[in-house]
């Protein structure tokens, strides 16, 4: 069973979840400060975890950060504040969605299982391929540069396993929310720009002359790979 840890700092709202949850099957653990957050994450490495933003003593933005220095487990932010701005921040910190209170428990449910499924997909692709000192595996989904494993978040390493998958074909920003984010994805194809460009700030020690993400304006993104 996969297990979910909610970081909510309100018991009633914090329950609620836990028994949609559990009724959909999952294991949950629960914390309701930053500290307990981060000593339950470290003990049961869950699935995936609920975070709520304003919680007592470390915020949810440090708790996401922290989790983010040493894992890939996808986060799902819970907040009140509901801007636009906060929802780009969220995002562009890692987060892998975002959800706005008040919200009903059947949403959070659905979220939880599509944010499940695409961080884990497998891609049908086997194998490992190399653009120069960039070694991309597509079984152990893994990528390493100048022999070096590199740490993306769930979301953008499906992302760039699947440019990698077709170096130099060019993908609109419609095609790769479709097939990274899930025909489910309800949130701004913004999220696509903000993946890129976290991606290309881990990448940056790629030499040029091996390969690069290019942008294609008004047109959308391409792994380019030069011999």
């Amino acid at each position: 069973m996969k297990s979910i840890l909610i970081v909510e700092d309100e018991l009633s709202i914090s329950r609620v979840l836990k028994a949609y949850l559990e009724k959909a099957e999952y294991t949950v653990e629960q914390a309701f400060d930053g500290d307990e957050a981060l000593e339950k994450f470290a003990a049961m490495n869950p699935s995936l975890v609920l975070l709520d933003v304003m919680l007592p003593g470390q915020s949810g933005w440090s708790i996401l950060n922290r989790i983010r220095e040493q894992s890939a487990c996808p986060v799902i932010m819970l907040t009140a504040l509901g801007h636009i701005d906060h929802k780009l921040a969220g995002l562009n910190q890692g987060a892998d969605d975002y959800i706005t209170k008040p919200f009903n428990a059947d949403e959070v449910v659905a979220r939880v299982k599509a944010v499940l499924r695409r961080s884990g997909q497998v891609l049908e692709t086997d194998g490992t391929k190399y653009f120069g000192s960039l070694r991309v595996d597509f079984k152990a989904h893994t990528v390493t540069l100048h022999g070096i494993e590199l740490n993306f978040n769930p979301r953008d390493l499906s992302l760039l396993l699947f440019l990698a998958q077709k170096p130099n074909q060019m993908f609109t920003r419609e095609q790769l929310i479709e097939n990274v984010w899930g025909m489910d994805y309800e949130g701004s194809d913004r999220a696509v720009d903000l993946a890129i460009t976290r991606i290309r700030r881990i990448l940056q020690n790629w030499p040029v002359s091996e390969g690069e993400i290019r942008t294609y304006r008004g047109m959308g993104y391409k792994f380019c790979v030069y011999e």
